[in-house]
This record gives C-alpha cells, structure tokens and sequence, in this order.
C-alpha cells in the first residue's frame, strides 16, 4: 500500500474540523437482493451519499467482489470495507476499516484477526482506516454480538464509552465507530454520542438502529460526524431521500 495515501482519512479529518456532517449507506452482499440494490444504488448517487460500507458477519468472498463490482460499474461514490472478518478483503474497494474491537476483550479481534490481514493490506492498494470499534448494547441480540463473544458497552454507562474512545485515540487509532448493530431495537443515545464526541479530536462513526431523519439530526446535533444506515434503507429506500437532506440542511447552517 501506498502510505501516503489517505485520501478518504484527509476528507474525513477536514470535515470534523469544518462541522461538515456524512452519510455512509451499509451494504450487506448477504441480505441485499439484487432489484433492491440497485434501488439503493440509484437513490445513494440522487442523494450525493458519500460512502458505501459493504461488509457483513457471514459474508464470503465471492458475493463481496461482485457487490462491489456491482456498485463501481454504477457510480464513483467512495467503497469502504466494513468487513466481519480478516477473511473479508478486497481490492475492489477503496478503503477499509480496520476494525479493532475495543469495548470487548476477544484479542482475537483487538489485534488477532488483523495479523491475518496485514500482508494482504500491506501489498494492496486500499487506503487502511484503523478504527476503534465499540459496540454498545441495542437491546437485542445482534448478529455481530454472537459472532464476536463479546459484552457490548451497555447504553446508559457514557462515561465508560467516552474512556474507551479516548483510550483507543491514545493507542492511535485513527477513528471511531459506535455501533448498537444491525437491527438494533434501541440506538446509541445522543448523551453517549454527545459524551464520545466530546472526549476525542478524531472522527466519530455512529451507526445501528438509526430509523429515522430526526434521530439522524439528534445524532448530528450530539457531535456524529459519520452516521451509518442499512437496515431502515433496505426496509424503506425512499427514507434515504429524508434523510440525506436533514444531513445537508445541518451542513448548510453550520456555514451561514
């Protein structure tokens, strides 16, 4: 990989310093059936999304490269692999989120895991994102939940998210992501966002259970530079309309 390479980090950087707000459609190859992606597909470029992040906890490597070959042929919006395992990779993509799991202690995802990937990364041409991945708990039992062994942060402690995301800034990760997973039943709360937020200087993903545009202007509002959305699109593609225009009429009027 080329080290200079951070075009997508830069981006991400300068947006938290400008208050510039993102969206970030999640794609599972899994779950997706075909029509209704390229729906998603067509509504991402009428919306201007800024990202895709494809990934899955049960994915194989054959339905990965032909989703994101599948998106490339059809836009130019920027793919990041969100991947469920080391097993997960692809030079298709743009970048990927090296996801270290800081909220649990499986060491197979804070630094096993990455070992497997690292010669593949080190000779691709993917821009790495290494990212603090913290779970919190969304009230049901996610898939990620199982397949990871771990206890997620439960939803009403922020202090012990806001220390865990300033402890991953300090080991030098380069982002965050707070997570209550595929379909969860309750999303991160703004307080913990607004807690996380304010403990670190770097870019804060926030994602699962986000089903509607007012909770996605909560999250903007509480200090989510990145919100992440899958399900609720897959459910209702026509929401990424509401959506991406409340995260472009918080962008307008941090600049007026």
């Amino acid at each position: 990989m080329n080290t200079s390479q951070s075009i997508i980090y830069s981006d991400l950087v300068q947006a938290r310093k400008e208050g510039k707000k993102k969206l970030a459609v999640l794609i599972d190859p899994d779950k997706m059936r075909l029509g209704k992606l390229d729906q998603i597909i067509n509504l991402a470029v009428r919306c201007k999304t800024d990202y895709f992040f494809i990934g899955g906890s049960l994915l194989v490597n054959s339905q990965l490269d032909h989703c994101l070959q599948m998106i490339r042929e059809r836009c130019d919006i920027p793919l990041i692999l969100f991947p469920g395992s080391s097993y997960q990779l692809s030079n298709k993509a743009d970048a990927i989120l090296f996801l270290s799991l800081v909220s649990g202690r499986n060491p197979d995802l804070l630094i096993g895991q990455h070992v497997i990937a690292a010669p593949y990364l080190k000779l691709s041409n993917l821009e790495v994102l290494p990212t603090g991945y913290m779970l919190i708990d969304g009230g049901v039992g996610t898939t990620v939940l199982y397949m990871s062994n771990t206890s997620p942060i439960p939803s009403n402690k922020s202090d012990i998210a806001a220390c865990t995301a300033m402890a991953a800034e300090l080991l030098g990760l380069k982002m965050i992501f707070m997570d209550a997973g595929s379909g969860a039943s309750i999303p991160v709360s703004a307080e913990m966002i607004e807690s996380v937020s304010g403990a670190i200087s770097v870019p804060l993903i926030v994602g699962g259970g986000i089903t509607s545009a007012e909770k996605v202007a909560e999250n903007l509002k509480a200090g989510a530079d990145v919100i992440v959305m899958g399900n609720a699109f897959e459910y209702d593609p026509s929401l990424m309309i509401d959506v991406s225009a409340t995260i472009h009429a918080h962008n307008v009027a941090q600049h007026v």
